[in-house]
């Protein structure tokens, strides 16, 4: 933000220093009565003229000297001189990076959908005399370009494209501001878009939509899944078809699997026995329940 040299005045350490020195040293030349009250009344305006031609810039500021009302000078940083009465320094240039937030509401898309849009720009001065003389208050002018900007970029886009692809909406914004701030010895370096509001009722059906598509994905996933095994209980009815072995020893893994868990009970056709030889399977099951106790 521009600085008026009204509200910061010529007060500085240094020139009230100065200010203060040479007063009491004129107050003391006419105590000693080494000077009259017409000189004493000179000394103490160069005192005052002296003490206001010393200014000082901040190290990130560069002050824009104009004299008689035409543009003279850039001084700064640090301490310098202008003529009294001449020389005047109505602006403080700050060249250091600075943000500013701003918005767009009820902004309708390309599909018409009204949002909220919050955004920040970062943006520095590079020239400062086109910035102290190209326009007024750059700052307000920038605010502006930026939420103008952010309201025909919102327009030339749908919502979708607005909710994913929020870098290269906010790289072309950002295009859009340099190129109209690089006139005026301001660059943008960079936008970013903090948050894209949306009306609740579309966000509740946004929702809904969200959820039935995850519900549609998991019967189908869960479709295939069942596809697949089905294509695999086919393949092995076809070997255990051919190899009646296969298909004894297989039931006897399930048998034995279901004997190893702690507290349950199979039961099983008599007949089992003669063809599957439970005795065994069971004698076998005792022996590793023996060993995880062991164990």
């Amino acid at each position: 933000m521009t600085t008026n040299v009204m509200s910061r005045g010529w007060f500085n350490p240094i020139s009230i220093s100065v200010l203060l020195i040479l007063v009491t040293v004129s107050i003391v030349l006419y105590v000693l009565q080494i000077v009259n009250i017409p000189l004493l009344a000179v000394l103490l305006l160069f005192s005052g003229l002296l003490a206001s031609a010393i200014r000082i810039a901040d190290q990130w500021e560069r002050a824009v000297v104009l004299r008689m009302g035409k543009y003279k000078a850039l001084k700064g940083p640090g301490p310098f001189m202008i003529i009294p009465v001449i020389d005047s320094v109505p602006t403080y240039i700050d060249q250091r990076v600075r943000v500013n937030a701003f918005k767009a509401e009820q902004t309708l898309t390309k599909d018409t959908v009204p949002v909220n849009v919050d955004a920040v720009v970062y943006w520095t001065v590079w020239d400062v005399e086109k910035a102290a003389l190209e326009v007024q208050e750059y700052q307000k002018a920038i605010e502006h370009i930026a939420q103008t900007g952010l309201r025909d970029t919102i327009g030339k886009h749908e919502l979708s494209a607005l909710l994913q692809e929020r870098d290269k909406i906010a790289e072309d914004l950002q295009q859009v501001l340099d190129r109209n701030t690089n006139p005026w010895g301001i660059t943008c370096q960079t936008v970013g878009i903090k948050d894209i509001a949306i009306p609740q009722d579309l966000a509740d059906a946004m929702s809904k939509e969200a959820q039935a598509e995850r519900e549609r994905r998991a019967r189908v996933i869960l479709g295939t899944a069942e596809t697949e095994i089905a294509e695999k209980f086919e393949l092995a009815s076809r070997k255990y078809t051919d190899n009646p072995v296969a298909l004894h020893l297989r039931g006897m893994n399930m048998l034995f699997e279901g004997l190893k868990e702690k507290g349950s009970m199979v039961i099983v056709p008599s007949s089992a026995l003669d063809t599957m030889n439970l005795g065994a399977i069971g004698g076998l099951a005792s022996l590793a329940k023996n060993s995880e106790t062991k164990v």
